[in-house]
């Protein structure tokens, strides 16, 4: 009979037992009733209490922005953003924010083809985390080749930049379904765009079972674009770290219901717990 090795294997040495939380949540810009989903966000970021925030389709309006509101409420007063002009209100900005409970000692924006990204090194308490908040805005059906494109555009720059001993995350809208070839490419099921380089799903490592769709149709804001229930956002975490760094613990889906009889967003928040 075959030996059962050990588990885990020595080369991640002793697991990391503390955690960290990151949510990623597209807040819809300004689209709709904002002022009132803004209130159903915050109340439910507040129960949530996460300690990275990706805010995707997150608005700024001179010297207004969607986190300067959210910074004090949720203990989030570092923040980094980056945007473009926006389809609902020209006098705005609609982007890729990152929000911290701990300093941000580094920022970088940069655009990969389809895919915009805010990038920020975070400094929190057990060391440095590298956090790329992405937005796919190929967002058809018919736009996989333009994906794929930037996913691989996206991958050079991430391996260039990383560090072996630092969690990697990756979390946002790819307007992309888990078994498609962008998304593929990134968690190892293609030919990795750089050797070297591939995620964990964090839902599908953690996420408890189910499909996790972050696209439903048994919210109001979604059921009219007429797509199929989808899920397109991701919390996307790098092989982990020496300890087990990175490693998804537990996923959950948020914002699946009213608040105050409003649904916060168009799509539902996604929430990970991950070793840190």
């Amino acid at each position: 009979m075959a030996q059962v090795p050990d588990i885990p294997p020595q080369f991640y040495g002793e697991l990391i037992e503390t955690s960290a939380r990151i949510v990623t949540w597209n807040v819809w810009g300004l689209y709709g009733p904002w002022q009132e989903r803004e209130a159903a966000i915050l109340a439910t970021l507040e129960s949530a209490r996460p300690d990275i925030l990706v805010l995707t389709e997150s608005w700024a309006r001179g010297a207004d922005s969607q986190c300067r509101r959210l910074a004090d409420r949720l203990g989030m007063p570092h923040h980094a953003f980056s945007g473009v002009t926006a389809q609902e209100d020209e006098a705005a900005l609609s982007g890729v924010a990152v929000m911290s409970r701990w300093p941000i000692s580094s920022t970088e924006g940069h655009t990969f083809g389809s895919l915009r990204v805010q990038s920020a090194r975070i400094d929190g308490p057990r060391g440095r985390i590298q956090v790329h908040g992405a937005v796919m805005d190929a967002w058809w059906l018919d736009e996989s080749q333009a994906r794929q494109d930037a996913v691989r555009a996206f991958c050079a720059h991430a391996h260039a930049s990383q560090h072996e001993r630092t969690p990697l995350v990756v979390a946002g809208d790819f307007n992309a379904d888990p078994d498609s070839e962008e998304m593929r490419l990134l968690t190892g099921r293609a030919a990795a765009p750089v050797k070297g380089l591939s995620f964990y799903d964090a839902w599908e490592v953690a996420g408890g079972g189910g499909r996790g769709c972050t696209w439903s149709n048994a919210n109001r804001w979604a059921v009219q674009l007429l797509w199929p229930d989808r899920r397109i956002d991701y919390i996307l975490t790098a092989a982990p770290r020496r300890g087990g760094a990175g490693h998804p613990l537990a996923a959950a889906l948020l914002g699946t219901a009213p608040v105050g009889g409003i649904y916060p967003s168009d799509h539902y928040a996604l929430q990970a717990d991950i070793r840190y």
